[in-house]
């Protein structure tokens, strides 16, 4: 399992990816597979085998620069050997495309959109390698890529926090500052409403903070808390205290963990309906999916009406790591006969 150097496994704050590779090694530990880690830093929190760190400290400080993952890779590369592993699962950016040199095949989950710059990359992959969506909208997005299956992000429920009863506090909006995850609709959303609005945000990128002075900064008001860079404890007691997670996303996003997290506490989503909105959130029972951000206001004040057990029940039912793991095994075992297959056949042919 190679993931990128920036963050620990499970991360400590922000961090989607980590938090579903940490399920997901944990879930393939227990049906029987024997999982190495490879990542950064000199510790982390799996039940992974083993752990294989190819620099001692983990790399946030350059997170947006190139080359500290493609060192990684590199070195990673170095490290694998056939004999060792019968499927290498990739999770880094860069790392379907060096994938070819590896003797071991890879699966590949492509957590971002394949559109555009990215999109260039993932079609020059090695016809050794099996890309992996995570949403059906996000496959649609590039059809012709060579896609090997999709399987959901999950959530591990272990030790969960969740409420009983709908939360009395503030509407949260949980995410990095960028006008593609749309505090400032948050913003305008929440005081047509009438409603507090807690903006907890990653903000430590320069584009981040840049955004957070030039546009968001500029809107607040008494009726706005910020608080910025939460810890993972800080995090999820947000989400148990929110009235609602609010999602105003105005990009095709493709996944969405953060609501997983609201609904396996209990909390409703309300979100605009772009990107895998419509495949995470159930409209009238563990949330609200809008058209446009005129509707925002009259959906926040109706989210109090949703059932909290709703919300876990349904993140327990359809997105839990054993399912997951189930999701990828099925690929991990076609994929490895697959090529198992392309060899014997190379090996008649040269006979």
């Amino acid at each position: 399992m190679v993931v990128p150097p920036w963050l620990s496994v499970p991360p400590p704050g922000y961090g989607g990816l980590e938090q579903v590779v940490a399920g997901l090694v944990d879930a393939l530990t227990v049906h029987g597979h024997a999982v190495t880690l490879f990542g950064a830093g000199v510790q982390h929190g799996t039940n992974a085998d083993g752990f294989v760190s190819t620099v001692p400290e983990v790399q946030y400080e350059r997170l947006g620069e190139s080359l500290p993952e493609l060192a990684h890779l590199a070195r990673v590369n170095q490290i694998i050997r056939a004999a060792d592993y019968d499927v290498i699962h990739d999770h880094t950016t860069i790392g379907p495309l060096v994938a070819g040199r590896r003797a071991v095949p890879t699966v590949a989950t492509v957590h971002g959109n394949p559109v555009g710059e990215y999109g260039d990359v993932l079609n020059d992959v090695d016809q050794g390698v099996a890309l992996v969506a995570i949403s059906h909208t996000q496959r649609g997005l590039n059809p012709d890529l060579p896609w090997a299956g999709t399987v959901h992000n999950a959530l591990d429920l272990r030790g969960f926090p969740r409420k009983t009863e709908p939360g009395p506090g503030p509407v949260l909006w949980l995410a990095r500052f960028s006008p593609d995850k749309g505090p400032d609709i948050a913003i305008q959303a929440c005081r047509a409403a009438g409603l507090p609005l807690l903006l907890a945000g990653k903000c430590n990128e320069p584009a981040e903070r840049r955004y957070y002075e030039q546009v968001v900064e500029p809107l607040l008001g008494d009726d706005v808390t910020v608080v910025l860079n939460a810890d993972r404890a800080d995090t999820l007691r947000m989400l148990v205290d929110a009235r609602c997670l609010i999602m105003p996303i105005q990009w095709d996003e493709p996944f969405g963990m953060v609501m997983l997290e609201a609904m396996a506490t209990g909390t409703p989503v309300v979100a605009l309906n772009r990107g895998a909105v419509p495949e995470l959130v159930r409209p009238g029972l563990t949330g609200l999916v809008c058209e446009r951000s005129e509707e925002l206001p009259q959906a926040l004040l109706a989210a109090k009406g949703l059932d909290p057990a709703a919300c876990v029940n349904h993140v327990a039912a359809n997105f839990s790591v054993e399912r997951m793991a189930s999701g990828y095994e099925a690929v991990y075992r076609r994929f490895a006969a697959d090529q198992q297959d392309v060899r014997e056949a190379a090996r008649v042919s040269v006979r």
